[in-house]
């Protein structure tokens, strides 16, 4: 396929840089052994190089999460700093935004520091990973965090699908299935939910959910396109054209390697420019965005 005349947004990167794994328990046996991350990325990637493979691939920015993985306190979690993805995103603000990480167990203390994110570091939006703190996302205790996202006009990204074993210590239920989103969309209409990584193996369930909600979309990071459901393809090259997301959860998925198997999609160019770009800039709203 020739090279399109627009350039990719990346809407779900972890910063690798050996900074930020300083401060997280090793994960070698879940990131070299279960999705096989090569070696050098695994080791630590700077912000520098991931331009240049960013570049490489054709990905204008990525959203940088500061994420929250469990409940401080047990050897399994951690948190990455707030300050950390806000000094990359200050550092090359045209290639970088910030999302930061939801621990609903934080109650008000983690719905202040939100607000702190989106005011004061320009974070763009909100993420969580319900099966860390084993709590569905429509548990009572993500509700403050939503009505802030609401109150700041930030979407908020949440995992759904099967979760994996991250660590064999601390084995977590697979809490995020896409039916949730039901009851949480009915009581946020106004409350922008992303679905990340896709919903497998509840695929038909997140497309379904969809469907129903307007103010619910999927995001595509983590799983490789070329093993996405054939009804996932269809879903964003059709009627779905306008409620998917492109994503990688980098350093999970490649660059290059993911954009080269959305490629051998050979998606009709309306929709594969509003997966690729269009969408997450409408949902996010920075349109006038380079």
């Amino acid at each position: 396929m020739d090279s399109p005349d627009f350039l990719a947004i990346d809407a779900v990167v972890n910063i690798w840089t050996k900074e930020a794994l300083s401060g997280r328990p090793d994960r070698e046996e879940f990131y070299r052994r279960k999705v096989k991350v090569d070696q050098a990325s695994f080791e630590g990637v700077s912000l520098e190089e991931m331009i240049g493979r960013m570049d490489e691939a054709g990905i204008e920015r990525s959203f940088l999460i500061a994420a929250k993985v469990g409940t401080l306190g047990h050897p399994s979690c951690y948190h990455v700093p707030y300050g950390l993805v806000a000094d990359a995103v200050q550092k090359y603000p045209d290639r970088f935004l910030g999302l930061a990480g939801v621990d609903p167990t934080e109650g008000m203390a983690g719905v202040r520091e939100l607000e702190r994110a989106v005011r004061e570091y320009g974070f763009i939006g909100a993420h969580s990973y319900p099966h860390w703190f084993e709590l569905a996302p429509d548990h009572a205790r993500y509700y403050p965090f939503y009505a802030k996202c609401v109150e700041l006009g930030v979407p908020i990204q949440l995992q759904v699908g099967q979760s994996l074993i991250y660590d064999r210590r601390y084995p977590r239920r697979s809490v995020g299935r896409p039916i949730t989103f039901d009851t949480v969309a009915c009581d946020f209409p106004e409350l922008k939910l992303i679905g990340i990584h896709v919903g497998i193996p509840w695929t038909d369930e997140m497309i379904a959910m969809a469907w129903k909600h307007e103010n619910v979309f999927i995001g595509s990071d983590a799983h490789a396109p070329a093993y996405w459901p054939a009804n996932f393809v269809q879903y964003i090259n059709t009627y779905g054209q306008d409620k998917v997301i492109f994503g990688t959860d980098f350093p999970v998925l490649d660059f290059a390697k993911t954009m080269k198997q959305i490629d051998d999609l050979d998606l009709r160019p309306g929709p594969r420019r509003k997966f690729l770009r269009d969408n997450v800039l409408r949902i996010y709203n920075l349109d006038g965005a380079s």
